[in-house]
């Protein structure tokens, strides 16, 4: 993969990591996000969602109940975790070695982050787990 590939935030593959991700927030939520965008760069690759609450999430929201949504994404998120990393996986063909998710009410926005692994060979890259060749 040259490195002006991987910096894209735009093509087919993340097209279809935005399209299996909000698949899967529909299968586990009911619903999934009405707008979604994925930014692919070396080994760091984010799904940023919009408009992802489900109407109940959305009614205890305004009723305050802000904390109560939050936690209740971050049962979801957790429940996910499996299959989210298990289709990034799939569509970039490497391993995750982070992934991370937050979510905010208002505005309604998710962000789904996956550390990839590095590629073998690649100097440069970010190593998730300290291994980089300049870290002390």
């Amino acid at each position: 993969m040259s490195r002006e590939t991987r910096q894209s935030r735009d093509g087919p593959l993340a097209a279809a990591i935005t399209t299996k991700v909000v698949q899967l927030f529909g299968d586990y939520t009911g619903r999934g996000p009405t707008r979604g965008r994925t930014f692919i760069n070396e080994n760091l690759v984010s799904c940023l969602l919009r408009d992802t609450l489900t109407k109940p999430e959305r009614t205890l929201a305004a009723a305050g109940e802000v904390e109560t949504v939050l936690e209740v994404r971050r049962r979801f998120q957790a429940t996910m975790r499996d299959d989210l990393v298990a289709a990034v996986e799939d569509l970039t063909g490497r391993e995750v070695a982070v992934f991370m998710s937050e979510n905010h009410v208002d505005p309604d926005v998710a962000l789904e982050t996956f550390v990839l692994e590095p590629v073998a060979g690649d100097k440069d890259a970010f190593h998730p787990r300290g291994t980089d060749a300049g870290e002390t």
